[in-house]
């Protein structure tokens, strides 16, 4: 039945699962891979292409491509794909390539001795090198109906999601840069944007802020904060018809329809109308597993700082990718490219420093050792008493079955 059948499944997809999973070994790994999004993956691929055979350490659940809902169209030659399916493709094609997987969250890289060990919750993996993919994290409001509309009309990323909000009217919330650049970027295809401010003034840079003011399609309320986003039903779900099939256990999509302003000073609060609200008060880079270990931006706090061009860090042997050391751009195919740089870097460090494959030394060891053997028995066979010897080495002329006795 359909039970016995779904159940089989999920046993085959755990199974499969085990299978790419990481094991100790007694050599050192020579990379791994903090982080399974896009630059974590990408880092994967190339790394395993080259024979470097990664472990890729991260929890099977988290990313912010991971948890997109919504379609990933600003992606080149991805198109009605979804942020989990997009992950999902990069991780079988690196395990397609020989990567191996293990589902636990890193709490610290110890480098006060070689190989380097990355510890997490029940293990620790030894390691030549690094490459720190673990990405940044939106900052939330936490206020009534954010968490539930992410991807129904909340969204983090103006760049991403904007163009869905064609000619509508959309919120920002935020006075930095990030929230000018966002106002910015929606202000080109949206109907009108909002722009609410707790404070009576922007903190973000001049030239922007100024450019925000002066736009005619942006209006700003000073002084306010955002107590409640809105939600109704999706018109998907209001079209739907009688003949059509409904999943009557499915949660149902809320969408955006408004959202709940206050005035900091006076506690009045007013609805607003809107299709849209943009969460821009930064980000916070996944890194604090690696403070007092290397050095950060000192422009952009909490973010790697890696040399010049390059991906490495100020630690011999540990690069980092993506938005990790990314405060401007922080998008998936950006990621992906820093991830590709990461792991021709740490491929290029371990040839530059010699660290080779130990495990396959080893065993290129142990069979010169078997064959070395192989030719002394051989030397000593060639000694060793021939009982053909004793028929003049003749064979021919004699019965069959003495001819086989001998």
């Amino acid at each position: 039945d359909a039970e016995r059948e779904a159940q089989v499944e999920e046993e085959e997809d755990d199974d499969a699962e085990f299978e790419h999973s990481w094991s100790p070994s007694p050599f050192p790994e020579r990379v791994t891979i903090i982080g399974g999004g896009p630059a974590g993956l990408s880092a994967a691929i190339y790394a395993a292409r080259s024979g470097l055979k990664p472990v890729v350490v991260a929890p099977p659940m988290g990313g912010q491509l991971q948890g997109k809902g919504v379609d990933v169209e600003n992606y080149p030659g991805l198109f009605n794909v979804t942020g989990p399916a997009v992950i999902s493709l990069m991780r079988q094609q690196a395990i397609e390539f020989g990567a191996k997987f293990e589902a636990e969250i890193v709490t610290g890289i110890d480098a006060s001795s070689r190989p380097l060990k990355v510890m997490t919750n029940s293990s620790v993996i030894q390691t030549h090198a690094v490459i720190v993919a673990t990405g940044a994290e939106s900052k939330w409001l936490d206020v009534k109906g954010e968490y539930e509309m992410r991807g129904g009309g909340v969204s983090s990323c103006a760049t991403c999601d904007g163009h869905m909000y064609r000619g509508k009217h959309v919120l920002v919330v935020g006075g930095g840069d990030t929230a000018m650049e966002d106002a910015l970027v929606l202000a080109r295809t949206s109907e009108s944007v909002t722009v609410i401010h707790r404070r009576d003034a922007f903190r973000a840079s001049k030239v922007l802020a100024q450019r925000v003011m002066e736009h005619p399609s942006i209006s700003i309320k000073w002084n306010t904060v955002l107590t409640e986003i809105i939600g109704k039903a999706s018109d998907a779900i209001d079209a739907t018809s009688g003949d059509a099939e409904l999943d009557l256990d499915a949660p149902v999509q809320n969408v955006v329809s408004g959202a709940v302003l206050k005035d900091v000073y006076t506690g009045e609060e007013t609805k607003m109308d809107v299709d849209a609200v943009f969460v821009a008060i930064g980000h916070t880079p996944s890194t604090s597993f690696l403070e007092a270990l290397v050095e950060f931006n000192p422009d952009h706090p909490g973010y790697v700082l890696t040399q010049g061009t390059s991906t490495r860090t100020s630690v011999p042997g540990i690069f980092a990718c993506g938005d990790v050391a990314d405060s401007i751009y922080r998008q998936a195919i950006t990621s992906a490219g820093s991830g590709a740089a990461a792991a021709l870097d740490a491929e290029r460090w371990l040839s530059e420093e010699g660290l080779g494959n130990e495990e396959a030394d080893f065993e290129a060891e142990l069979l010169a050792e078997l064959m070395s053997d192989g030719d002394k028995q051989t030397m000593y066979d060639a000694d060793a008493y021939n009982v053909y010897d004793d028929a003049g080495g003749r064979m021919t002329g004699m019965k069959e079955s003495v001819a086989a006795e001998l």
